[in-house]
């Protein structure tokens, strides 16, 4: 049937997406009936294309020539009323159209350029990401997972919060690694990280002050990492980011801070979400929990699984620069585009059964790190992590049960979980 326009009013709801099923739903029909969907914006704006195929977010994602993440044209986000209304300070009734980031953060991070400019920043902190140095912190994060589990196992019976406790702990440990500071940073960063991400989560971020609170003490932490590197670098990211030059030029102070942002809250959120919802699905399912307790070896085709599976970002923005005809649709300079990988992961033309949860599953590649020029840079880091704690927790913890309601974030860019009530014995 065709697609309604409350259908296409709801991608811009966050509260569609508290329940993902509601959401697949309004993606399963639009990919059957309107693959590019044109869909309004209920306070205003200009409206977007909803695209909701997997050939087709792989097109956009190869031609950053013509579909761009620059800041100066919107960036990577859709703004939501709550976002716009929380960085102008007004009532979501006096919201009039869009606000970016770059607003007050001053600079933009590399996921907000086009080539050049992206590959110069990127090649800066690529080092910091090779097989080779990936590879030598696998020890590292399986001694920090199997404290972590050692430590959630003294609770015996007792319920306690997975996230908190375990899918949370590890990404930023590894994160306050990476940056070489003291691991008592890490609750900062945490903090830090949630606030910039949570605006429209009234629990997270409870005003546009205490959103601008935390950015200026992110700030300061930032500078003073700055100048300690300058005076004395090391082999961390940040050192990488304050005194790698490419083509003779190193990265402005702007640009710095935007791109430590960019790390703070890419090193553990999606990790976080994919770790959270990856248990999750496993005690949804537990036959396919009986299949890799069964055969182990099955753990990384379920890394893949599971991240296809949770999707811990739901869509990416680019605008047209110039005219793009794409299936029966022309897609007209200065139209914004939402590329939904939460739809694209469901595609029937790429899986059989796409909503079925099945840990041996083999296929085409997820999309959940993006494609192309922005293929998320710490993409292994996130699956060795999940790896890691997949291995640990099904050794310790064969019946870890949810015990409780899950509750997300309110947002529809990612797909992560805030509480999630878990007990490790039976």
């Amino acid at each position: 049937m065709p697609i309604s326009k409350a259908d296409r009013l709801a991608l811009s709801d966050e509260e569609t997406f508290q329940n993902p099923s509601v959401a697949h739903d309004i993606f399963s029909r639009m990919r059957a009936e309107e693959p590019l969907a044109f869909c309004p914006e209920p306070w205003g704006g200009k409206g977007f294309w909803a695209i909701t195929k997997y050939d087709d977010i792989e097109t956009i994602s190869k031609l950053p020539h013509l579909f761009s993440s620059d800041g100066k044209h919107g960036g990577i986000t859709l703004p939501t009323p709550e976002m716009i209304a929380n960085r102008r300070n007004l009532t979501r009734a006096e919201v009039e159209g869009p606000a970016e980031l770059a607003d007050f953060e001053g600079g933009r991070s590399m996921i907000s350029m086009d080539p050049p400019e992206h590959n110069k920043h990127r090649r800066q902190v690529a080092p910091g990401f090779t097989p080779q140095r990936l590879d030598a912190l696998i020890a590292r994060i399986r001694d920090r997972a199997d404290v972590l589990l050692d430590e959630v196992g003294k609770m015996g019976s007792a319920e306690s919060d997975f996230v908190a406790d375990v899918a949370a702990e590890l990404p930023i440990q590894m994160l306050a690694e990476l940056f070489d500071v003291p691991q008592a940073d890490r609750y900062k960063l945490f903090e830090w990280s949630n606030v910039m991400i949570g605006g429209d989560d009234p629990e997270i971020n409870v005003s546009r002050e205490q959103t601008m609170g935390a950015f200026m003490e992110l700030a300061a932490y930032a500078m003073q990492l700055y100048e300690a590197r300058k005076a004395e670098p090391r082999t961390d990211l940040i050192s990488m980011l304050v005194n790698t030059e490419v083509d003779g030029e190193p990265m402005s102070v702007a640009d710095y801070l935007s791109a430590f942002v960019l790390l703070v809250v890419a090193g553990n959120e999606t990790t976080r979400n994919s770790i959270s919802g990856g248990l999750l699905a496993l005690c949804q399912h537990p036959e396919q929990r009986q299949k890799l307790l069964d055969d182990p070896g099955l753990i990384p085709n379920a890394v893949d699984e599971i991240i296809r599976w949770v999707h811990p970002v739901i869509y990416m923005r680019r605008t047209a620069l110039q005219d793009y005809a794409l299936r029966d649709v022309t897609i007209r300079a200065g139209d914004k585009v939402a590329m939904w990988y939460m739809s694209a992961n469901r595609d029937e033309e790429k899986w059989a059964d796409p909503f079925t949860f099945d840990v041996s599953r083999e296929g085409p590649r997820h999309l959940s790190f993006g494609y192309g020029q922005h293929l998320c840079l710490g993409w292994r880091l996130a699956e060795i992590q999940l790896r890691v704690l997949l291995e640990g927790v099904l050794a310790r913890y064969p019946t870890l049960q949810v015990t409780g309601p899950v509750t997300r974030m309110r947002t529809n860019f990612l797909n992560s979980i805030k509480t999630m009530p878990v007990r490790y014995a039976a």
